[in-house]
Parts: C-alpha cells; structure tokens; sequence
C-alpha cells in the first residue's frame, strides 16, 4: 500500500528539505504573488477539492464556466486580435487601421482623444492642447465616416473605448453602417460605456449617476431590439486595475459594477435574458501568471453564480463572463523598454490560459508615446506566435487540475465574494463609490506595491534591479499640434454645408427626451448625429438637462 500523502510531505520535509534548507537557504522567507498574496512552498492534492470537481470546475462551455465558455474554446477559434489604436486625425487613424488589419488584426478597437471622451468639440477652449493627443478626434458623423472609409463594418468586430458619451459615438458608428448598406444585425462590436469605473478610477464622466444609468439602459434595450449582435456594455476592470488595485480587487469591483447594471436594466423593466448576454468585461493582465490565470477562472464562476441564483437567469448565454483583455499599462517601464515585449508577452500568455475573448497587447514604447507602427506590429506578432507557435491554443483550460492553480482559483473567489459582500452592505456600488470605499481600498493597494518597490521587496527589473545607462530612445511617434487647427477647420466646413434647421430641430427633440422618462434617447441621439450635429452640441444639451457630475474626494 502506498504511503499516505500527508505523511509523505512530513516525512520529505524532515529529511530531504530539511538537509537542502539547510545548505542552501531559500531567496526570501516570504513569497507572494503579484498581489501579496502568500505562496505555499508546495501544492498537493489536499489543496485540490477533488470531490468538488463538477460543481466548482466542470467543463467548457457549461455551468459555472469555470473552465471557458465555449466547448471547445480556441480549438474552434481563436481568440480576437484586437490592437488599440487612434491618434490624430480620423484620417491618420484610418491609415493605422488598414495597416493593423494588413497585418492579421481581426478586430478594430478605438482611441479617442480626451475631448471626445468628455463630450467636448476639438473648437472647444476647454479642448485646447489635447487634441488627438491620446486618441482620434470625432467631432461629428463626418469624422466617423472619414474614421471608417473602406472598411466594410460587415466584415469587423470594433470596440470603442468610450463612456460618457457612448450613445452617441455608437449613433454615428450606426449612421455609417447605415451609409453603407449593412444591416444592424450583422453589426458586431462593443461600446465600452461603463460610467461606474469612471467615477473609480479613470474620470472621463460628464453626468451623474442617475442620468448616466438611463444612458446605459437605454443602450440596452435600443440594442436589444435594433442591434442584436453587439456588446452593450464592456464592464472594465482594466481601469481599475491600472489606477493601483490589486487583482482580486479589480475582479470584485468589476463585477460589483455588473451587478448594478444588471439591477438598473432589470428595474426599467429589461428581462434578464434578453440583455444580459450582451454583456461583456474588460480585464488587465498583469505579470503573475499563475494570479492572472486564476483570476479569469474565479471571475467566470462567480459571475455564473450571480446570475444564476441573485437574478435568476435562466439562458447559459446570460451567465457566460466574456471578456476582452489588455496588457498591463501600468507595468511598463520607460527604463529599458525593450524588456516590456517581455512583459507584454508573459502577460498575454496569461491571458491566454485564462481563455480570454479577445486581447490587445501593448507596445514597448507606450511608458513614453503613442506607438509606432514597426512597435504595433511587433505587439501583434506577439499573439499570433502565442496562436500558432506556443501549443497553448491546443487545449482548453491546461492548467487546470494544476493543485496550486486551483488552489489560487478558490482563494481568489473567496476575496473577492468578501469584497461583494462588503458592497452589499453599503448598499451596493454606487453608494460604496460616494461613499470613497471602494477608492480608499484601491488608494491603499496601490500605496503598499509602490511601497514595496521602493523599498526593493519588489523587483522592477531596469528600476531598482539590473539597471543600466542607456541613450534616450528616439524614432518616438509624436502627434503635430497641426491636428488641433485641422479639426477646428472640418468642424466649421461641417457647419457650413449642414442644414441648420435640421440641427435645431434634431437638438430639441433630444432635449424633449432627456425631460422625459418616458423616452429611450438613443433615437433622438441618432437623428442628431445624421443631421450632423457636433457632439459637443449634443453632450451641451445633455448636461443642460441632466447637470455634471463632482466626484468625491478621498484622502
């Protein structure tokens, strides 16, 4: 009979440890993951409830989906390669686009510049010194059609990183599909248009919660019923994450956020089922490995679960966790950028074996610019050797099994269902978000990791380890503030050449809606957006009626 195991690891650490530790005394005596959370020296079997398998695990593509989402995951298809991209001009965006899509992108995923993003025209003093800096200007649907020239929006899946303003920029991108023949319903993409982060972590909110919950919920059910094959909402942990938090952290307040959009669509009278399998999310990956993996597969079970018994879904659809994934932004290094395709690399394979939709993977320049085309491709080529080279694509879910995968899977799920239970207790999210909580735990995450590279605990190789001098780099992409004046000039060609009647009569329309509650917005959005109103235009009367939202300040 072979011996049993618990006293097989006594008897291996009494003897064979013991006289290694001995001689050869381990790094540190602490380990920890990325998120300081402690590492056993060894996982075994005992970490893994084997009796557990089918309710905790199961297999792909059915409840709780801990193993992926669909049944075959990437041996049917790969993952979406989706690089992030726009700058300058629609113009200059367009050309990186064809360029992205020549190079075996399959997917378009939008940067538009902090102007846009805050409902501001590129003509706007408040605009000044920021246009197409971080993103591609869109002032009215005559950028957008410029943004999408020769790019038949049948044959693309786009997701558009904006918020605040999402209804109308998925307006325009709806008034170009329009122009060129195709029908809603073969559309496919995401808006990102997740406010509750935004008062969180990134701060590209116009209005409060009240009036921006009835902007999301009306995208929903004009969606529902007029788009059926796109993504709604893309609830992003990726933000949160980026502003300091840790990885249980970002997975809890994420899908906290869920939970108050999945409340807010239900409360309008939405049925569960018709929405919520247009949901998708947004998460970072950072450089644990092993902390990433499991937090993907910790997300898609407590999600399954949520859905399933707080909202009573009742179609598998509504109880998948599809997510997009990026790179982690805030783990590059302007010191030795080279290392960062390293990075970048480690954290898509992450990404990867946590069975992610989609991914962007980020360049090695982005500590100090915008990318340059020689960096994108580079980053592209990064997913595709993972795709095609790599063998993790072979099978589904490979590390699972893995006792300390499994282990980190189940510790993870456990902080972060004590996060939700917290937010529950305040009241959900939006009152733990006035009331600074959730900003406080993120502040205070992201103080102990700067502490700890500060102090050296933790290795930033080329910042408190291995450093070395080196020339500043150069052949950065830089945008010319020409932009600026080019913008300000189609904006005043667009007002010339439009009907003006019209424009005053869409914009009244719109402001008639947002009076009422009655009203879904997203028609009269998009008949301002064909009568070529700007979207500053519209976002003005926006906040006429709705008011500006001040965030809470938390020391």
């Amino acid at each position: 009979m072979s011996e049993p195991i618990d006293q097989a690891k006594q008897r291996w650490e009494q003897s064979t440890l013991e006289r290694t530790l001995g001689r050869f005394p381990e790094r540190r005596e602490q380990f920890t993951t990325g998120s300081d959370t402690p590492v056993d020296r060894l996982y075994l079997p005992a970490d893994l409830d084997e009796q557990a398998y089918l309710e905790k695990i199961g297999f792909p593509g059915e409840y709780p989906f801990t193993r992926g989402v669909q049944p075959t995951m990437y041996r049917g298809r790969l993952w979406t390669m989706r690089q992030y991209a726009g700058f300058g001009t629609a113009l200059e965006s367009n050309l990186r686009y064809r360029y992205l899509l020549e190079q075996g992108q399959t997917g378009l995923s939008v940067a538009f510049d902090l102007p846009t993003q805050i409902g501001y025209d590129s003509d706007d003093p408040i605009a000044a010194g920021e246009v197409g800096k971080v993103g591609v200007a869109i002032d009215s649907l005559a950028d957008m059609e410029l943004l999408f020239d020769g790019i038949p929006l049948d044959m693309v899946s786009t997701s558009m990183t904006i918020n605040a303003p999402a209804a109308i920029l998925l307006a325009m991108y709806l008034a170009v599909a329009e122009q060129q023949n195709v029908p809603r319903s073969e559309l496919r993409g995401t808006i990102q248009n997740d406010i509750l982060k935004e008062y969180i972590a990134r701060g590209t909110y116009i209005f409060p919660p009240e009036p921006s919950m009835r902007l999301i919920t009306d995208t929903f059910a004009y969606c529902t019923a007029e788009v059926p094959e796109w993504n709604t909402i893309s609830i992003s942990g990726y933000h949160i994450r980026e502003a300091g938090s840790d990885a249980a952290q970002e997975m809890a307040f994420t899908l906290a956020d869920g939970i108050e959009y999945v409340r807010a669509a239900i409360a309008v009278g939405l049925d569960v089922d018709d929405f919520a399998r247009r949901l998708s999310f947004f998460f970072n990956s950072h450089n644990d490995l092993f902390e990433e993996v499991a937090k993907y597969r910790a997300g898609r079970r407590i999600w399954a679960r949520i859905m399933k018994e707080r909202f009573g879904a009742g179609d598998p659809r509504s109880m998948m966790l599809r997510f997009h994934t990026q790179t982690g932004g805030a783990t590059l290094t302007a010191q030795q950028p080279d290392n960062n395709i390293v990075r970048v690399a480690i954290q898509a394979l992450a990404a990867v074996l946590g069975g992610t939709q989609s991914l962007h993977t980020n360049s090695r320049e982005e500590a100090l610019s915008l990318p340059t085309e020689e960096s994108v491709r580079l980053a592209l080529r990064t997913q595709q050797i993972i795709a095609h080279e790599s063998g993790v694509a072979e099978t589904i879910d490979p590390l699972a099994g893995s006792y300390y995968v499994e282990a980190l899977t189940d510790r993870i799920e456990r902080e972060v269902l004590s996060y939700l239970d917290r937010i529950d207790e305040l009241g959900g999210m939006i009152p733990a978000i006035t009331q600074g909580y959730v900003q406080r735990e993120i502040q205070e995450a992201a103080y102990r990791r700067q502490k700890d590279i500060e102090n050296g605990r933790r290795v930033v190789v080329g910042v408190n380890a291995h450093r070395s001098e080196e020339p500043s780099p150069t052949g950065l992409l830089r945008v010319d503030p020409a932009v600026a004046q080019t913008q300000r000039e189609r904006i005043a060609d667009v007002r010339s050449r439009r009907d003006q009647q019209e424009v005053e009569r869409s914009l009244r329309e719109l402001r008639a809606a947002a009076r009422s509650q009655e009203t879904n917005l997203m028609p009269p959005i998009l008949s301002a957006v064909k009568s070529y109103a700007t979207l500053g235009e519209m976002c003005r009367v926006l906040r006429d009626e709705f008011g500006e939202y001040r965030e809470t300040i938390v020391l």
